[in-house]
């Protein structure tokens, strides 16, 4: 098979999470002279694979073989690779069937490398992400088999093939922040204590606020407002409580304790309780690191582009592998269709992608 072909057979694997569609079998065999390790777990399905070459560094493709739901709108098949005008349609055709297509290739044409080389796969990246990565890794840090470097192939371009690689990710902080009043009847506003009336003094100041300056790999911090409720929907009743949802994408700069502070400067006076859930810790790979010069070098020498560090964008399985100390970075197709009706990718894409691939390995 060649690159495109295992494309089509993967999209028509209908893996929709945590569900692999038979991939991850398939490819455990696919990968001829690969050792491969099954690591389930609570019904995700979850691939190992390597193969040792000799004493060097040990390099990791890694990705997710789910997609999410198809939903409506399509004009072909979701689950049918329909080829049309140089495009491949399908669920997953950027996120992430492309990538994993593109490195299961070039892992099965490599003849000569001086490490290791290996794939790591899971169900479970669309979803709760629990028992995926997460289960992988600590199995890998308990038989003394974690890679050196880790290549993710999620879709990072953005509007150029070639134009953009992920040498980290924002970080995820969600906040639940209820401000408590006292109910009263809206015809006597002096008995109550209205926490809609509060919380206006100090939206303003809060909603949308940056709490950081940013730096040369992450734009500053922003304090996202993603819901805000109160009151028992009745025109005569002030609400006794409200509670506003939000959200930070942290770089380094910011942290939960920082958020608190933040949150103490502006409700200050004000009978209030906060949550904070870092779904997500902000990691960033040196663009000095091997993996990075290499895989810059391959773009350059396959696309004639020079690609741009980014960490734009939200969570990928990248963060579980960069709290092991391990340098991971980011590199795929255009993403401007992924989680979409029409998901497509262009064949070109794929077939470059592959070649990418192939010259990291060689030079890595």
């Amino acid at each position: 098979m060649n690159v495109i072909e295992l494309l089509k057979k993967f999209i028509e694997s209908k893996s929709q999470t945590p569900d692999d569609g038979g991939m991850l079998e398939f490819i455990e065999h696919y990968l001829t002279g690969f050792t491969a390790i099954r690591i389930d777990r609570e019904g995700v399905k979850n691939l190992f694979a390597y193969r040792c070459f000799g004493e060097g560094p040990h390099l990791c493709f890694a990705g997710h073989v789910d997609v999410v739901p198809a939903g409506d709108g399509w004009i072909t098949d979701p689950y049918t690779a329909t080829e049309i005008e140089g495009y491949i349609y399908g669920r997953g055709a950027q996120d992430m069937k492309s990538g994993v297509s593109a490195f299961t290739q070039a892992l099965k044409d490599t003849e000569h490398f001086n490490g290791t080389l290996s794939i790591l796969l899971t169900s479970d990246e669309e979803g709760p992400a629990k028992f995926g990565t997460v289960e992988v890794l600590a199995y890998l840090k308990e038989h003394n088999l974690l890679p050196d470097a880790v290549m993710v192939a999620e879709p990072t371009c953005e509007a150029t093939f070639g134009d953009a690689i992920k040498v980290g990710r924002r970080g995820s902080i969600n906040g639940v922040l209820e401000l408590h009043g006292k109910q009263g009847h809206a015809a006597y506003p002096e008995k109550a204590v209205n926490p809609i009336h509060q919380i206006s003094e100090v939206l303003s100041k809060v909603a949308g606020a940056f709490l950081d300056q940013g730096d040369e790999y992450f734009t500053p911090s922003q304090l996202v407002v993603t819901d805000i409720r109160a009151g028992i929907e009745t025109t005569n009743v002030s609400p006794g409580k409200l509670k506003m949802m939000f959200n930070v994408r942290n770089s380094t700069k910011t942290d939960k304790a920082a958020i608190e502070a933040f949150i103490a400067q502006h409700f200050t006076g004000l009978d209030y309780t906060l949550s904070l859930d870092q779904s997500a810790l902000p990691f960033v790979t040196d663009a000095n690191t091997r993996i990075v010069k290499v895989l810059s070098d391959s773009i350059r020498e396959v696309c004639d582009v020079l690609p741009k560090h980014s960490t734009a964008g939200g969570t990928s399985d990248a963060r579980f592998v960069a709290t092991y100390g391990i340098d991971v970075i980011e590199f795929g197709v255009i993403n401007d269709t992924i989680h979409a009706p029409n998901e497509r990718t262009s064949i070109r894409e794929v077939e470059q992608l592959h070649r990418v691939f192939s010259r990291l390995i060689a030079q890595f």
